[in-house]
């Protein structure tokens, strides 16, 4: 979920050109109303659609690259750029909607319904991983939210004035970090930062922040972080979630609305950090993830930047840290309390 700063004028004085905006998108048909009023119909302008119907993801979808130019101004219109799988270079993509969508967990999934004009196609683009064979049940459908960019689809990120644990012990908020940096990892010591990466985002829907008030797992400040962001999170005694003591949780999993809470409103600053392998780092005190290079994640990345990790990290073979991913519904079944009991502090 990370923006180039501005390239440096050329030369003769003319103004570069930006680089282009990657995101996965889905054909509108495989995301289809298997139940309600339009059975059979897949995602489509935003009158057409009923709440109340079920989607569902083919199980032999695959997801399109689409690029587009960085556009000011019209937030809710941008152009093709070079590299698509979709479109010409120069035909507009206009984003109609935002449908908000309930898996059978009650977890919410968003996803924006866009348009290429020139062929009047329209596509699904998930704002959260979707799962074929699920049924996603439509609650609302709304306008997207204004001037939102398509790079920032996946977003794992701290926010502005977080504090990182450094190699000797000392605290540093993460938009004074360089690369080089050397930062403390739990399993493998000091690690030194690769690549950084920073973006502004209005704090709403998929890109509200979760914040995990002070003390809730130990920690001395406020941790406010991305709602996919994962916490590390080691778990104690014979009750536990997954078959291992290691779990990874999402920030949005953990959300009780009392001391872990989403903050809606405003705009937010998010920050990413990549070291040569996927790391647990610390947080204001609490191991956090550090972004996973794959090739998941770099295709939502602007293009210059994709690129440039790509060459820093060959064969894009960071593994995931090892660890039981927790589902909301694995969460529920053992109760936030019990997982979060022994790490509270006043």
């Amino acid at each position: 979920m990370t923006r180039p700063a501005a390239p440096p004028p050329p030369p003769d004085g003319t103004t570069p050109a930006l680089p282009g905006l990657a995101a996965q998108v889905f054909p509108a048909d495989v995301l289809q109303v298997v139940a309600g009023a339009n059975q059979g119909d897949g995602v489509a302008e935003p009158d057409l659609c009923e709440a109340g119907d079920i989607y569902r993801l083919h199980r032999s979808a695959r997801p399109l690259r689409l690029m587009l130019c960085p556009q000011t101004g019209d937030g809710q219109a941008q152009t093709v750029a070079e590299g698509s799988d979709i479109g010409a270079p120069g035909d507009r993509v206009t984003l109609l909607s935002l449908l908000t969508l309930m898996a059978p967990d009650a977890d919410k999934l968003e996803v924006l319904v866009i348009r290429h004009d020139a062929s009047d196609r329209h596509f699904a683009l998930p704002l959260s991983p979707v799962a074929p064979r699920t049924d996603y049940t439509l609650l609302t459908v709304s306008p997207p939210p204004p001037d939102v960019r398509l790079s920032d689809m996946v977003c794992v990120s701290f926010t502005r004035g977080t504090m990182i644990a450094m190699a000797g012990g000392a605290q540093k908020p993460v938009e004074q970090l360089v690369v080089g940096d050397r930062v403390l990892t739990r399993d493998n010591g000091p690690q030194a930062i690769r690549w950084l990466g920073h973006a502004t985002l209005r704090a709403s829907g998929s890109f509200a922040p979760v914040v995990i008030s002070r003390g809730t797992l130990g920690n001395a400040g406020d941790l406010i972080v991305s709602q996919h962001h994962r916490i590390f999170l080691y778990q104690r005694g014979e009750q536990r979630v997954g078959g291992t003591a290691e779990l990874l949780v999402q920030a949005k999993h953990l959300v009780d609305g009392e001391s872990i809470w989403l903050r809606e409103g405003g705009f937010v600053d998010y920050f990413s950090l990549v070291f040569d392998h996927h790391e647990i780092i610390y947080a204001e005190g609490i191991p956090c993830e550090s972004l996973l290079v794959s090739e998941a994640t770099l295709s939502l990345l602007p293009q210059a930047f994709s690129a440039e990790v790509r060459a820093r990290f060959p064969g894009l073979s960071q593994r995931q840290h090892f660890g039981t991913e927790a589902s909301r519904t694995a969460l529920d079944a053992i109760g936030r309390d019990a997982l979060l009991r022994g790490r509270r502090r006043d």
